[in-house]
């Protein structure tokens, strides 16, 4: 029998689907009868732009109701709040808007705006260590894992080999030991920056588990460890997990988001494409080898076994 949500968790998610039930009734309204709409608010906004601020709740409404644990959908609303209030101080200033009105509207959306804040802000403290949402300081967690036919072992030694590990993690350009537990990582950044830092092996348990951190004065602060658990019927699952410091903090993460470089993303294809070559020997893609041809990554990766 599934256990009832606590209390706490509950009411979080009862006042964001309040405020998501609120976007998609106003954005109705405003799609269905825009000149209602505009006439109420006081303002003098054309049908369209009524109706682009409708469709915007509306979206953004389904966003909380079916997200309600992410911070991102109720930000979206407060950015949204920002520019109705922007919307009505110009209208406040046109001789053919009903000033009593706009100013009635001015104040009511100021009041839902410090409503929308306050919750956004509850949300990202209590739900800060979600995967792949980032947290008030900036940094990401995230969390992935893949079913491989090998065993632990083998999957272990292609992992523990580093120099190797940019063959099938893409925005990872080099790899250099420094010795049996530090590294020196070069990686690709979105908009076609690059970033560098020195990482450290805290700890390593053979065929099951490897963790590392980044060293202090790193252009990425990150710690994470993968873990290599035997499957019942044969084979590994390998889990990754990683708490990161993306460059710039929050808006650098959500420049990776603008790219489609985020790292939860990033994690799942590298995953994939690591299973892809210790089952099959090579990376399936568009260009390269016919099938049954070993490929050179195959034959590099094979190297790190005995």
């Amino acid at each position: 029998m599934r256990s009832p949500r606590p209390p706490s968790v509950a009411k979080y998610e009862r006042n964001v689907q309040a405020m998501g039930w609120l976007s998609v009734g106003l954005g109705a309204a405003g799609i269905a009868m825009p000149r209602t709409v505009a006439k109420v608010a006081g303002s003098p906004f054309p049908t369209a732009l009524v109706r682009a601020i409708g469709a915007r709740e509306v979206v953004n409404g389904v966003g909380l109701l079916t997200q309600p644990r992410s911070s991102r959908w109720m930000w979206a609303r407060v950015a949204g709040d920002a520019l109705d209030l922007a919307l009505l101080a110009i209208a406040l200033a046109s001789p053919r808007s009903t000033r009593g009105r706009v100013v009635a509207s001015i104040a009511a959306v100021a009041a839902v705006t410090a409503a929308d804040v306050a919750i956004a802000r509850k949300l990202e403290r209590r739900y800060s260590s979600e995967r792949g949402e980032v947290r008030r300081d900036g940094s990401v967690r995230v969390e992935q894992s893949v079913t491989i036919n090998r065993a632990p072992e083998e999957c272990y030694r292609a992992w523990r080999d580093f120099k190797r590990l940019p063959l099938f993690m893409q925005h990872v350009q080099s790899i250099e030991c420094v010795d049996d537990k530090r590294s020196h990582w070069t990686v690709k950044a979105p908009a076609g920056r690059r970033v560098e830092w020195d990482a450290e092996i805290t700890r390593d348990e053979p065929n099951a588990l490897i963790s590392w951190r980044s060293l202090p004065g790193a252009d990425v602060q990150h710690a994470g460890a993968v873990r290599f658990l035997p499957v019942r019927r044969g084979g590994t699952m390998v889990s990754v997990t990683m708490q990161y410091t993306p460059p710039l903090g929050a808006t650098g993460a959500l420049v990776a988001k603008l790219f489609g470089e985020e790292p939860e993303r990033q994690v799942r294809e590298d995953l994939r494409r690591f299973k892809q070559i210790l089952e099959t020997g090579e990376i399936a893609t568009t260009q390269g080898q016919p099938a049954g041809r070993r490929s050179t990554t195959f034959q590099l990766l094979a190297k790190a076994s005995p």
